[in-house]
Parts: C-alpha cells; structure tokens; sequence
C-alpha cells in the first residue's frame, strides 16, 4: 500500500520553525559564514593547487574506475572505491579526498577548521567545516574530473580479509555518482557496474569477519527530517543493504589506518571501552522480558543482527545503545595508549575517510601516508596531534546538542495543531518517572511523563501540546 502523503505545515507552524532552528543557531553561538581571510585562502587554494599527477609529482590512477556511493544530493564527496573480484578473492581501491593538500598548517583555514572540528548539519542547512569552494568542489571526488586523493588498495583473500595494503597519494577521476537507493535497485537489478555488484560479497565476507571479531552493528533506524515544499517531514529511514555493505567498506579502512599507527607508534585512533558486565547481564534480563533473549553461546553482535523490526526489536536496541558508551579518542606518540579498541568494532580503529566533514581524518590521513611509505611524520602534525582529541570532543557534543534540538523542533512543529488526537505508540523502554517511546505515524520519540507500561508494548496516547518554539511536546496516556 501507498505510504499515506504527510501533513503539511502551515504558513503559521513554517514561520515559527524558522525562528525557533535560527534560535538554536543562536543559542549554541554557530557560525553565520566563513571568515573572510580564511575563505580567501580556501578559494587560493582550490585555484592553485595542481591536479596534474606529473606537476603535483603524485601517481596517476585515473585508469580506475572509481565511483561514488552517497545519499542523494549529496555534493561533499569524501570517497571513491573500486572493487574487483579476483581468482582468490578480491582488490579493492578506496580513494579518500585529499583535503590536507587544500589546508596549509598554522594558516587561517587550518585555525578556522580547527575551530569548527566537523561539519554541522541542521535541516535549515549546514555549517561546513571547510568553505564550500573547497568541500564542495576542489577537493570533492566529484565524477569526471580530476581529484586528487589518497588511494588505499587492499589486496583481498576469498574471506575478505586484507592480505596486503598500501596506501598512495595520487590523482584519480570518478566515472559517476550514486545515491544509495539507485545504487541498491541497479544492484538488485543486475545492472549495476562490476564495483557495485560485488558489494554483496565483500558485505558478506566482512559481516563474517565482525562476528569472528566479536564486533556488533547497531542498526536503529533513525527518524530523518527531509524537505517537503516550504517545510520538512519526518520518515523513519531503515537504509538499505548497500549502506551497510558500504560501511564496511570504511570499518576496514579505519582498522587499517590504526593498525598503521600502531606499528608506527604516533597516531590518534577512536576508541570505546568494553561493556560493563553488569550492563551486559542487565541487558540479558531485559531481552527475556520483551520476549526476545539472547541465548547463552550467541555472539552479541549476532543477536543484534538477527532482530527484526517490530517494536518489542526496537526496544532491545534501545537497550542495546546503552552498552555502546565512552566512545572518544587518543592520541599517542611513542608510547601505545593501554586501551586500544573500540569495543563495538572489537579491533583497533582510526577515523580516516571522511576529512571533507572531519577534522580528526586530516592527521590520520597524513600520518598513514607517511608511515606506509617509510618518511617521516610532518612535524606539524606530529606537533599538534595531542590538541585534537578535545578539539573534536567539543565539536561532537555541539553537534549532538544540535541534532537534538533541530530533531526536537521539527517533531513538535510536525504535531502542532494536532493536540487532542490519539497517537500509536511503541514503548522503548522506562525512563525514571515515566517511558520513552515512538509514534507510529509519524515517527516522534517523546518521554511520557506517569506511563507504566512494558518496553515494547504498544500504547495509545493524547497529544496535550505541541510547543515550536523549544521542541517540547506532551503526551498522556488514554
């Protein structure tokens, strides 16, 4: 059946949404636009920096038939890969935006991206950790043009597992640019180029390779705000198998990189401690009572991937959150930190391929590089390695306080003018003096202030108010 077409807002409900995201902005003091020298720079550099592989003295990969996998729309490209199947297994070629070439240290670009530490993103537009000049354009693995980048090749055995690696800094050309769903039905279709049809397998192999690991993906579909005419809607996206497939793709390059570093002893790897084993047995408990318990000699993260998607599955997941804790990074030179994984990948892990959006990719880029290839770390990355860990702390907690305000104020303004009417609602789990849970149609989370019933039962609920201007609502039980 159809999906039933989402109210629209009113003028009134656009208008007042307007004002309450700009006070948001406001209130955790974002930028408005780029400075204008460090703008000045980006757009020297996007003029200025070579792209010819013999001028810039980089390896010329243009021959490989790279593409993109993003959502629509998007026009900050950080990666590229190209994935061949072979007799024994496979080789797969992932190029990175080369973003350190358009960032000079200790210039006013470097400071302001420093500042920033990542990109924000608010339905009424986001703030761009590099000018758009730059992530947008010159360093953008945009298709048909020259771009330079570093190009990770993994030679691949039948299970997917890296047999040999290395990592180069060249000039590669995109053929085209997917979207993750025409991408996800060329494949179904069999139309797909050879890269994408053999997403399956390498998808495949590294799901095997993350259960041997002990790692665990957690897959709770998110409510999505998208566009629609003046104002936004709220859907409830569960991606597709691609995006998965996709992501293993990076998983395997950030163990890469931080396998790397390590050898090298200098690096910054993102790190999340294990579980504590009272939350584990805790979490146990709580998945016999919703009527779905992770039996004795069940991997965690083969649990989680056998959940389906009613609500009683959606509230383990909830629950399931809860173990992943303390994630943060660290920073080494010399001496290997004590902790070393992050535990929900079970391996060692570094961020490093999307430095279009994130600062911390930039050192691990350069660092990698330079320690794949036998040269020395530049001392300016070496030098400020130890500031970016709480350069990026700060910028992630301003991004989880914007994330959640916009998600807030768009949900109320989605509701507003509906007080009185009677919502479904899966309960997600019980939150101190009441429950959290999510409306069926459309898909608000709310905490509901004396209701009293069971993670993953389905209740009936009244919208008393809808307030726009803080993201507040209010639900009583029926």
């Amino acid at each position: 059946m159809p999906r039933p077409r989402p109210r629209l807002l009113s003028a009134a409900s656009r208008g007042e949404l307007a004002a309450s995201l700009a006070a948001l902005r406001h209130a955790l003091d974002l930028p408005e636009t780029y400075p204008a020298d460090a703008q000045a720079e980006a757009e020297r550099a996007a003029a200025d920096v070579p792209t010819d592989p013999g001028e810039a003295d980089l390896a010329d990969l243009r021959e490989i038939e790279f593409l993109t996998i993003d959502p629509a729309g998007s026009t900050d490209l950080d990666q590229a890969l190209h994935l061949e199947r072979t007799a024994t297994g496979a080789i797969l070629h992932y190029a990175i935006a080369d973003v350190p070439a358009f960032v000079e240290p200790g210039g006013t670009l470097d400071a302001e991206t420093r500042r920033r530490g990542q990109t924000l993103y608010a339905p009424d537009g986001r703030i761009p950790l590099h000018p758009p000049v730059v992530s947008e354009g010159a360093a953008s693995l945009l298709p048909g043009v020259d771009r330079r980048a570093y190009v990770w090749r993994f030679e691949l055995d039948e299970g997917a597992r890296p047999v040999e690696t290395t990592l180069t800094r060249a000039v590669v050309r995109s053929r085209a640019q997917w979207s993750y769903v025409d991408a996800q039905r060329a494949t179904d279709a069999g139309t797909a180029p050879p890269s994408l049809l053999a997403m399956a397998w390498f998808g495949a192999q590294r799901a095997g390779r993350e259960h041997e690991r002990g790692g665990a993906s957690l897959n709770i579909p998110e409510a999505r705000i998208e566009p629609d005419g003046d104002g936004y809607r709220l859907e409830l996206d569960h991606g597709v198998a691609l995006e998965e497939w996709n992501a293993h793709v990076s998983l395997l390059t950030g163990m890469a990189a931080a396998d790397i570093m390590l050898r090298g002893r200098v690096g910054i790897l993102r790190t999340m401690p294990p579980a504590d084993p009272d939350d584990v047995a805790d979490f146990r408990a709580q998945t016999i009572a919703l009527g779905l318990p992770w039996q004795d000699g069940v991997a965690y993260g083969d649990y989680l991937r056998g959940l389906d998607r009613s609500p009683a599955a959606r509230a383990v997941k909830e629950y399931a959150a809860g173990l992943f804790r303390g994630a943060g990074y660290v920073a080494f030179d010399g001496e290997v930190p004590d902790e070393t994984i992050q535990a929900a990948i079970g391996a060692p892990y570094a961020h490093t391929t999307a430095p279009l959006r994130r600062l911390v990719d930039r050192w691990v880029l350069v660092i990698c590089e330079a320690l794949a290839n036998g040269r020395e770390v530049p001392e300016w990355a070496r030098a400020s390695l130890s500031d970016v860990p709480a350069l990026m702390a700060r910028s992630s907690q301003l991004a989880a306080q914007l994330d959640a305000g916009a998600l807030d104020r768009v949900e109320a303004a989605v509701l507003h003018g509906r007080e009185g009417e009677v919502f479904e609602a899966a309960v997600l789990a019980q939150r101190g003096d009441g429950a959290r849970v999510q409306l069926t149609d459309p898909p608000v989370s709310a905490k509901v202030k004396g209701l009293d019933a069971a993670a993953g039962a389905t209740v009936l609920l009244r919208l008393v108010s809808a307030s726009i201007s803080d993201g507040t609502v209010t639900f009583a039980g029926v």
